[in-house]
Protein backbone atom coordinates (compact mmCIF):
# COMPACT_ATOMS: atom_id res chain seq x y z
CA UNK A 1 0.00 0.00 0.00
CA UNK A 2 1.33 3.41 -0.97
CA UNK A 3 1.65 5.94 1.84
CA UNK A 4 1.09 8.94 -0.42
CA UNK A 5 -2.25 9.02 -2.20
CA UNK A 6 -1.44 10.22 -5.69
CA UNK A 7 -4.56 10.83 -7.75
CA UNK A 8 -4.91 10.36 -11.49
CA UNK A 9 -4.39 14.11 -11.84
CA UNK A 10 -1.11 13.82 -9.95
CA UNK A 11 0.03 11.00 -12.25
CA UNK A 12 -0.87 12.97 -15.38
CA UNK A 13 1.03 15.93 -13.97
CA UNK A 14 4.09 13.77 -13.26
CA UNK A 15 4.16 12.50 -16.83
CA UNK A 16 3.94 16.08 -18.06
CA UNK A 17 6.85 17.20 -15.87
CA UNK A 18 8.88 14.12 -16.84
CA UNK A 19 8.46 14.88 -20.55
CA UNK A 20 9.33 18.53 -20.03
CA UNK A 21 12.46 17.73 -18.07
CA UNK A 22 13.58 15.13 -20.61
CA UNK A 23 12.93 17.28 -23.68
CA UNK A 24 13.45 20.83 -22.46
CA UNK A 25 15.85 20.76 -19.51
CA UNK A 26 18.12 17.71 -19.51
CA UNK A 27 19.63 18.46 -22.95
CA UNK A 28 20.99 21.74 -21.54
CA UNK A 29 22.43 20.45 -18.27
CA UNK A 30 25.96 19.95 -19.62
CA UNK A 31 26.02 23.50 -20.99
CA UNK A 32 24.77 24.88 -17.68
CA UNK A 33 27.44 22.96 -15.80
CA UNK A 34 30.17 24.41 -18.01
CA UNK A 35 28.72 27.92 -17.79
CA UNK A 36 28.35 27.66 -14.02
CA UNK A 37 24.79 28.96 -14.12
CA UNK A 38 21.33 28.14 -15.45
CA UNK A 39 20.01 30.35 -18.24
CA UNK A 40 17.30 32.60 -16.82
CA UNK A 41 15.03 31.85 -19.76
CA UNK A 42 14.42 28.37 -18.38
CA UNK A 43 12.85 29.85 -15.28
CA UNK A 44 10.29 31.52 -17.52
CA UNK A 45 9.71 28.19 -19.27
CA UNK A 46 9.00 26.55 -15.92
CA UNK A 47 6.59 29.37 -15.12
CA UNK A 48 4.84 29.05 -18.47
CA UNK A 49 4.29 25.35 -17.78
CA UNK A 50 2.90 26.05 -14.32
CA UNK A 51 5.74 24.30 -12.51
CA UNK A 52 6.66 27.14 -10.14
CA UNK A 53 5.09 28.09 -6.79
CA UNK A 54 2.10 25.82 -7.32
CA UNK A 55 0.77 26.32 -3.80
CA UNK A 56 0.30 30.07 -4.30
CA UNK A 57 -3.43 30.89 -4.17
CA UNK A 58 -5.26 31.85 -7.36
CA UNK A 59 -5.79 35.43 -6.17
CA UNK A 60 -2.03 35.95 -6.37
CA UNK A 61 -1.51 34.26 -9.72
CA UNK A 62 -1.02 30.66 -8.61
CA UNK A 63 -3.21 27.56 -8.77
CA UNK A 64 -3.38 26.67 -5.07
CA UNK A 65 -2.18 23.12 -5.67
CA UNK A 66 -1.42 20.68 -2.87
CA UNK A 67 2.11 19.84 -1.71
CA UNK A 68 2.30 16.60 -3.70
CA UNK A 69 2.67 18.65 -6.87
CA UNK A 70 5.81 20.22 -5.39
CA UNK A 71 7.10 16.75 -4.49
CA UNK A 72 6.60 15.62 -8.08
CA UNK A 73 8.48 18.57 -9.59
CA UNK A 74 11.37 18.14 -7.15
CA UNK A 75 11.69 14.42 -7.85
CA UNK A 76 11.56 14.78 -11.63
CA UNK A 77 14.17 17.56 -11.68
CA UNK A 78 16.50 15.31 -9.68
CA UNK A 79 15.85 12.35 -11.98
CA UNK A 80 16.61 14.56 -14.96
CA UNK A 81 19.95 15.56 -13.42
CA UNK A 82 18.79 19.20 -13.36
CA UNK A 83 20.05 19.68 -9.80
CA UNK A 84 21.43 23.12 -10.60
CA UNK A 85 18.02 24.50 -11.46
CA UNK A 86 17.03 25.28 -7.89
CA UNK A 87 13.35 25.90 -8.54
CA UNK A 88 12.28 23.93 -5.43
CA UNK A 89 14.30 26.44 -3.39
CA UNK A 90 12.36 29.25 -5.04
CA UNK A 91 8.93 27.58 -5.05
CA UNK A 92 8.85 25.64 -1.80
CA UNK A 93 11.35 27.33 0.49
CA UNK A 94 11.62 31.06 -0.25
CA UNK A 95 8.27 32.10 -1.75
CA UNK A 96 6.24 30.47 1.08
CA UNK A 97 7.65 33.13 3.42
CA UNK A 98 5.94 35.78 1.31
CA UNK A 99 2.74 33.75 0.95
CA UNK A 100 2.51 33.12 4.70
CA UNK A 101 3.90 36.31 6.22
CA UNK A 102 3.80 39.03 3.56
CA UNK A 103 1.35 41.91 3.62
CA UNK A 104 -1.36 41.98 0.98
CA UNK A 105 0.63 44.65 -0.83
CA UNK A 106 3.76 42.47 -0.93
CA UNK A 107 1.80 39.41 -2.03
CA UNK A 108 0.14 41.22 -4.94
CA UNK A 109 3.39 42.93 -5.89
CA UNK A 110 5.64 39.87 -5.98
CA UNK A 111 3.78 36.55 -6.01
CA UNK A 112 2.39 36.68 -9.58
CA UNK A 113 5.89 37.28 -10.96
CA UNK A 114 7.33 34.52 -8.75
CA UNK A 115 4.77 32.14 -10.23
CA UNK A 116 5.57 33.20 -13.81
CA UNK A 117 9.34 32.90 -13.36
CA UNK A 118 9.87 36.59 -14.02
CA UNK A 119 11.21 36.87 -10.46
CA UNK A 120 13.79 34.42 -9.11
CA UNK A 121 14.16 34.40 -5.34
CA UNK A 122 16.81 33.61 -2.74
CA UNK A 123 16.97 33.61 1.04
CA UNK A 124 19.94 35.08 2.88
CA UNK A 125 20.52 33.62 6.33
CA UNK A 126 24.07 32.21 6.42
CA UNK A 127 26.92 34.62 7.14
CA UNK A 128 30.71 34.25 6.85
CA UNK A 129 31.05 33.51 10.57
CA UNK A 130 27.52 32.32 11.27
CA UNK A 131 26.18 29.03 9.95
CA UNK A 132 23.40 27.20 11.75
CA UNK A 133 23.34 29.56 14.76
CA UNK A 134 20.70 32.00 13.56
CA UNK A 135 20.74 33.89 16.85
CA UNK A 136 24.34 34.91 16.08
CA UNK A 137 23.48 36.73 12.83
CA UNK A 138 25.38 40.03 12.59
CA UNK A 139 23.61 41.72 9.67
CA UNK A 140 21.71 44.70 11.05
CA UNK A 141 18.48 46.45 10.12
CA UNK A 142 18.03 49.93 11.57
CA UNK A 143 14.84 51.95 11.22
CA UNK A 144 15.27 55.34 9.57
CA UNK A 145 12.00 57.15 9.01
CA UNK A 146 9.85 55.16 6.60
CA UNK A 147 12.80 52.95 5.65
CA UNK A 148 15.03 50.30 7.13
CA UNK A 149 18.78 50.43 6.46
CA UNK A 150 20.47 47.03 6.16
CA UNK A 151 24.20 46.44 6.61
CA UNK A 152 26.02 43.13 6.57
CA UNK A 153 27.27 40.21 4.50
CA UNK A 154 25.79 36.82 3.62
CA UNK A 155 27.45 33.80 2.05
CA UNK A 156 26.61 30.47 0.39
CA UNK A 157 23.42 32.01 -1.00
CA UNK A 158 21.81 29.70 -3.56
CA UNK A 159 20.37 31.59 -6.57
CA UNK A 160 22.61 34.45 -5.42
CA UNK A 161 23.58 35.54 -8.94
CA UNK A 162 20.24 35.05 -10.67
CA UNK A 163 17.98 36.29 -7.88
CA UNK A 164 15.78 39.33 -8.39
CA UNK A 165 14.37 39.23 -4.89
CA UNK A 166 16.01 38.19 -1.66
CA UNK A 167 14.58 37.56 1.79
CA UNK A 168 17.19 38.82 4.23
CA UNK A 169 17.47 37.89 7.89
CA UNK A 170 18.75 40.88 9.85
CA UNK A 171 18.80 41.90 13.50
CA UNK A 172 17.91 45.01 15.44
CA UNK A 173 21.22 46.00 17.10
CA UNK A 174 19.32 47.54 20.02
CA UNK A 175 17.44 44.37 20.94
CA UNK A 176 18.66 42.52 24.03
CA UNK A 177 17.23 39.07 23.30
CA UNK A 178 18.90 37.64 20.15
CA UNK A 179 15.91 35.39 19.47
CA UNK A 180 13.60 38.41 19.42
CA UNK A 181 15.98 40.64 17.45
CA UNK A 182 15.68 38.98 14.04
CA UNK A 183 13.35 40.22 11.34
CA UNK A 184 12.91 39.20 7.72
CA UNK A 185 12.94 41.78 4.94
CA UNK A 186 12.17 41.48 1.24
CA UNK A 187 14.94 43.19 -0.73
CA UNK A 188 14.87 43.75 -4.48
CA UNK A 189 18.19 43.02 -6.13
CA UNK A 190 18.41 46.40 -7.86
CA UNK A 191 18.16 48.26 -4.55
CA UNK A 192 21.13 50.62 -4.05
CA UNK A 193 23.51 49.08 -1.54
CA UNK A 194 22.69 45.51 -2.58
CA UNK A 195 25.82 43.98 -4.10
CA UNK A 196 26.69 40.48 -5.30
CA UNK A 197 30.11 39.04 -4.67
CA UNK A 198 31.77 36.62 -7.03
CA UNK A 199 30.07 33.32 -7.66
CA UNK A 200 31.47 30.67 -5.33
CA UNK A 201 33.20 27.74 -7.03
CA UNK A 202 31.96 24.51 -5.49
CA UNK A 203 32.91 20.85 -5.60
CA UNK A 204 29.50 19.97 -7.03
CA UNK A 205 26.29 21.61 -8.22
CA UNK A 206 28.37 23.57 -10.70
CA UNK A 207 25.38 25.07 -12.50
CA UNK A 208 23.78 26.27 -9.27
CA UNK A 209 24.71 29.92 -8.80
CA UNK A 210 25.94 30.30 -5.22
CA UNK A 211 27.29 33.67 -4.16
CA UNK A 212 28.17 36.08 -1.41
CA UNK A 213 25.78 39.01 -0.96
CA UNK A 214 26.66 42.36 0.58
CA UNK A 215 24.40 45.04 2.02
CA UNK A 216 25.98 48.46 2.38
CA UNK A 217 23.50 51.04 3.69
CA UNK A 218 20.87 49.15 1.70
CA UNK A 219 17.68 51.13 2.19
CA UNK A 220 14.35 49.30 1.85
CA UNK A 221 10.83 50.44 2.71
CA UNK A 222 9.75 49.54 6.24
CA UNK A 223 6.71 47.90 4.65
CA UNK A 224 8.98 45.25 3.13
CA UNK A 225 9.15 43.43 6.45
CA UNK A 226 7.60 39.99 6.64
CA UNK A 227 5.33 39.45 9.63
CA UNK A 228 6.09 41.55 12.68
CA UNK A 229 9.36 43.09 13.78
CA UNK A 230 11.37 40.65 15.87
CA UNK A 231 9.40 37.67 14.58
CA UNK A 232 12.05 36.45 12.18
CA UNK A 233 13.41 33.64 14.33
CA UNK A 234 9.98 32.06 14.82
CA UNK A 235 9.17 32.39 11.12
CA UNK A 236 12.42 30.71 10.18
CA UNK A 237 11.77 27.89 12.64
CA UNK A 238 8.31 27.39 11.17
CA UNK A 239 9.49 27.19 7.56
CA UNK A 240 12.77 25.34 8.00
CA UNK A 241 10.84 22.09 8.42
CA UNK A 242 9.58 22.20 4.84
CA UNK A 243 13.02 23.27 3.61
CA UNK A 244 14.58 20.20 5.21
CA UNK A 245 11.80 18.00 3.91
CA UNK A 246 12.61 19.17 0.37
CA UNK A 247 16.21 18.07 0.94
CA UNK A 248 14.97 14.66 2.09
CA UNK A 249 12.91 14.35 -1.10
CA UNK A 250 15.94 15.29 -3.19
CA UNK A 251 18.14 12.79 -1.33
CA UNK A 252 15.81 9.83 -1.81
CA UNK A 253 15.06 10.63 -5.46
CA UNK A 254 18.77 11.03 -6.15
CA UNK A 255 19.59 7.72 -4.43
CA UNK A 256 16.89 5.94 -6.44
CA UNK A 257 18.23 7.33 -9.70
CA UNK A 258 21.86 6.50 -8.92
CA UNK A 259 20.81 2.98 -8.01
CA UNK A 260 18.88 2.58 -11.27
CA UNK A 261 21.89 3.65 -13.32
CA UNK A 262 24.12 1.26 -11.43
CA UNK A 263 21.87 -1.77 -11.77
CA UNK A 264 21.70 -1.15 -15.52
CA UNK A 265 25.48 -0.75 -15.71
CA UNK A 266 26.14 -3.91 -13.71
CA UNK A 267 23.83 -5.91 -15.98
CA UNK A 268 25.71 -4.71 -19.09
CA UNK A 269 29.31 -4.64 -17.85
CA UNK A 270 31.04 -8.00 -18.07
CA UNK A 271 34.07 -9.38 -16.28
CA UNK A 272 35.45 -12.91 -16.48
CA UNK A 273 32.79 -13.78 -19.00
CA UNK A 274 29.67 -12.73 -17.11
CA UNK A 275 27.82 -9.55 -16.06
CA UNK A 276 29.26 -8.10 -12.87
CA UNK A 277 25.74 -8.20 -11.39
CA UNK A 278 26.17 -11.98 -11.22
CA UNK A 279 29.01 -11.77 -8.71
CA UNK A 280 27.69 -12.43 -5.22
CA UNK A 281 29.66 -9.61 -3.63
CA UNK A 282 28.10 -7.11 -6.03
CA UNK A 283 24.66 -8.61 -5.52
CA UNK A 284 25.02 -8.17 -1.77
CA UNK A 285 26.05 -4.54 -2.29
CA UNK A 286 23.07 -3.84 -4.53
CA UNK A 287 20.69 -5.50 -2.08
CA UNK A 288 22.13 -3.43 0.78
CA UNK A 289 21.63 -0.24 -1.22
CA UNK A 290 18.10 -1.20 -2.24
CA UNK A 291 17.23 -1.78 1.41
CA UNK A 292 18.53 1.60 2.54
CA UNK A 293 16.80 3.42 -0.31
CA UNK A 294 13.45 1.76 0.42
CA UNK A 295 13.74 2.57 4.09
CA UNK A 296 14.45 6.19 3.18
CA UNK A 297 11.55 6.33 0.74
CA UNK A 298 9.10 4.93 3.30
CA UNK A 299 10.26 7.30 6.03
CA UNK A 300 10.16 10.39 3.82
CA UNK A 301 6.77 9.55 2.30
CA UNK A 302 5.36 9.22 5.81
CA UNK A 303 6.72 12.65 6.75
CA UNK A 304 5.30 14.17 3.56
CA UNK A 305 1.91 12.73 4.46
CA UNK A 306 2.17 14.09 8.00
CA UNK A 307 3.23 17.49 6.68
CA UNK A 308 0.22 17.63 4.37
CA UNK A 309 -2.01 16.82 7.36
CA UNK A 310 -0.49 19.73 9.28
CA UNK A 311 1.25 17.61 11.91
CA UNK A 312 4.41 18.71 13.68
CA UNK A 313 7.34 17.14 11.80
CA UNK A 314 10.27 18.79 13.60
CA UNK A 315 11.74 15.63 15.12
CA UNK A 316 11.04 13.28 12.20
CA UNK A 317 12.27 15.69 9.53
CA UNK A 318 15.45 16.33 11.51
CA UNK A 319 16.08 12.60 11.76
CA UNK A 320 15.21 12.06 8.11
CA UNK A 321 17.26 14.97 6.83
CA UNK A 322 20.50 13.73 8.37
CA UNK A 323 19.83 10.05 7.61
CA UNK A 324 18.64 10.35 4.01
CA UNK A 325 21.42 12.80 3.14
CA UNK A 326 24.07 10.44 4.47
CA UNK A 327 22.29 7.47 2.91
CA UNK A 328 22.42 9.20 -0.49
CA UNK A 329 26.14 9.82 0.04
CA UNK A 330 26.70 6.13 0.81
CA UNK A 331 24.72 5.13 -2.26
CA UNK A 332 26.69 7.54 -4.44
CA UNK A 333 30.03 6.27 -3.19
CA UNK A 334 29.21 2.60 -3.58
CA UNK A 335 27.64 3.14 -6.99
CA UNK A 336 30.82 4.86 -8.18
CA UNK A 337 32.77 1.84 -6.91
CA UNK A 338 30.54 -0.55 -8.82
CA UNK A 339 31.11 1.48 -11.98
CA UNK A 340 34.86 1.01 -11.51
CA UNK A 341 37.06 3.42 -13.44
CA UNK A 342 34.11 4.57 -15.51
CA UNK A 343 32.44 5.86 -12.38
CA UNK A 344 35.21 8.43 -12.11
CA UNK A 345 34.68 9.69 -15.66
CA UNK A 346 32.57 12.69 -16.52
CA UNK A 347 30.82 10.88 -19.36
CA UNK A 348 28.93 8.80 -16.80
CA UNK A 349 26.21 10.60 -14.82
CA UNK A 350 27.18 8.85 -11.59
CA UNK A 351 30.34 10.99 -11.39
CA UNK A 352 28.37 14.24 -11.34
CA UNK A 353 25.77 12.80 -8.97
CA UNK A 354 28.59 11.75 -6.62
CA UNK A 355 29.80 15.36 -6.45
CA UNK A 356 26.35 16.87 -6.22
CA UNK A 357 25.15 14.54 -3.47
CA UNK A 358 27.85 15.53 -1.00
CA UNK A 359 26.27 18.85 -0.09
CA UNK A 360 22.99 17.29 1.07
CA UNK A 361 24.36 16.68 4.56
CA UNK A 362 25.55 20.29 4.80
CA UNK A 363 22.97 22.75 3.50
CA UNK A 364 19.63 23.38 5.23
CA UNK A 365 21.36 22.37 8.46
CA UNK A 366 24.24 19.95 8.86
CA UNK A 367 23.74 16.39 10.01
CA UNK A 368 25.18 17.35 13.39
CA UNK A 369 22.71 20.22 13.81
CA UNK A 370 19.84 17.91 12.83
CA UNK A 371 20.83 15.58 15.65
CA UNK A 372 21.04 18.47 18.11
CA UNK A 373 17.54 19.62 17.15
CA UNK A 374 16.10 16.11 17.38
CA UNK A 375 17.72 15.50 20.76
CA UNK A 376 16.42 18.77 22.12
CA UNK A 377 12.82 18.10 21.08
CA UNK A 378 13.07 14.50 22.29
CA UNK A 379 13.96 15.80 25.75
CA UNK A 380 17.37 14.18 25.79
Amino acid sequence: MQILKYTEEHQIFRESVKRFVKNELSPHVDAWEKAGIVDRSFWRRLGDQGYLCMDVPEEYGGVGADFLYSVIVCEELVRGSAHGLMSPLHSDIVVPYITSFGSEELKHRYLPRCVSGEIITAIAMTEPNTGSDLAAIKTTAVADGDDVVINGAKTFISNGINCDLCIVAARDPEADNPHQALSLYVVEADTPGFERGQQIEKVGLHSQDTAELFFNDCRVPAGNILGSKGGGFLMLMEKLGQERLMVCIMAVASAEEMYRWTVEYCAERKAFGKPISKFQANQFTLVDLATEIRLGRTFVDKIVADHIEGENIVVDVSLAKYWTAEMAMRVADRCVQLHGGYGYCEEYPIARAWRDTRVLSIFAGTSEIMKVIAARFMGL
